[in-house]
């Protein structure tokens, strides 16, 4: 039976009068990703800030919190000398070099130096930052500047590692190359627990993924088998939605379909190749896209709103 790293059950946390989180269970084990996904303000990075003693919870008679066995509101340090955070915003000290950086940090966990300058040497490799050893934080790349801090977080070696959006705003390339260094350290035993509101973030590192929105857990599972449960297979997109009417009047009454409206596209969800067939050679070609469903496709069947837009 695999070790549970984090356990959670009914966590809130208030901000004067606005509720953040709301009512959320969930827990993480050992040597897996979960990822928790939504748009901006739905409270994934509140979660996260509990978790390591950030941000303290609201006083619930049902909140329970475990990190390690160990409670984030009485035992923080504990927590912090067996993690790696990387948060959501660029805090790293513009005035020194790459190698700097990592050196003042290592001195809070109280590495050796022996093992300090070991352990940037790898990490520096391993984020593919070698050759920018002695560079400026400002001369560094957005993507490089998310590496060096994702290197930072590794330097104690943490059983655990939080990461809050990692690769917003970052190329394909670049967030590719933070993917497949995640994968490898999953394989090697840390336990990773991130936010994004990336769909294909979410569905390519995670094992498990806890849809957020509005504070609440609105749905949580494997990537896959969330999709299976909940969505049809297919999504025909229609991108001329003035031939909606007469694409819907070629469907025969067997047809099995479900329409969502987004934006200046008309989405037809359908699990029946026939019907996506009939729909196919109905419209012209160019304008319109038939796709498997997508974690995005979820949420906006879970909440009515797209991934992207705004609380």
């Amino acid at each position: 039976m695999s070790e549970t790293i984090i356990d959670v059950s009914h966590l809130y946390k208030s901000y004067g009068s606005f509720r953040a989180v709301s009512n959320v269970s969930f827990r993480v084990q050992k040597s897996s990703c979960v990822a928790f996904l939504g748009p901006n303000g739905a409270g994934k990075t509140t979660i996260m800030k509990t978790l390591y003693g950030r941000a303290t919870p609201d006083t619930h008679s049902d909140t329970r919190m475990r990190v390690f066995d160990f409670d984030p509101r009485t035992h923080e340090l504990n927590i912090k000398a067996r993690t790696g955070v990387v948060p959501q915003e660029d805090n790293l000290d513009v005035e020194l070099n790459v190698a700097q950086n990592l050196s003042i940090y290592a001195a809070f966990y109280g590495l050796s130096r022996s093992f300090t300058e070991h352990q940037i040497d790898y990490l520096l490799e391993f984020m593919e930052l070698g050759d920018r050893r002695k560079a400026k934080v400002r001369e560094l790349s957005g993507g490089m500047k998310r590496r060096l801090i994702i290197a930072r977080a590794l330097l104690n070696n943490p059983e655990l590692l939080i990461l809050d959006e990692p690769t917003t705003g970052l190329d394909p390339q670049v967030r590719q190359v933070i993917w497949d260094k995640l994968h490898g350290l999953k394989k090697n035993g840390t336990t990773i627990l991130l936010t994004t509101h990336y769909m294909d973030e979410a569905y390519q590192l995670a094992d498990d993924v806890i849809i957020m929105d509005k504070g609440k857990s609105v749905m949580a599972g494997t990537p896959r088998g969330l999709l299976e449960e909940h969505m049809e297979s297919h999504v025909f997109e229609l991108t001329a939605p003035e031939m909606a009417d007469s694409l819907e009047s070629s469907l025969a009454p067997s047809d099995r379909w479900r329409r969502e409206d987004s934006s200046a596209r008309i989405l037809y969800y359908c699990s029946s190749q026939d019907t996506l067939t009939r729909m196919t050679s109905t419209v012209p070609a160019g304008r319109y896209i038939v796709r498997p469903v997508n974690l995005e496709d979820l949420f906006i069947h879970a909440t009515g709103r797209r991934l992207n837009e705004l609380q």
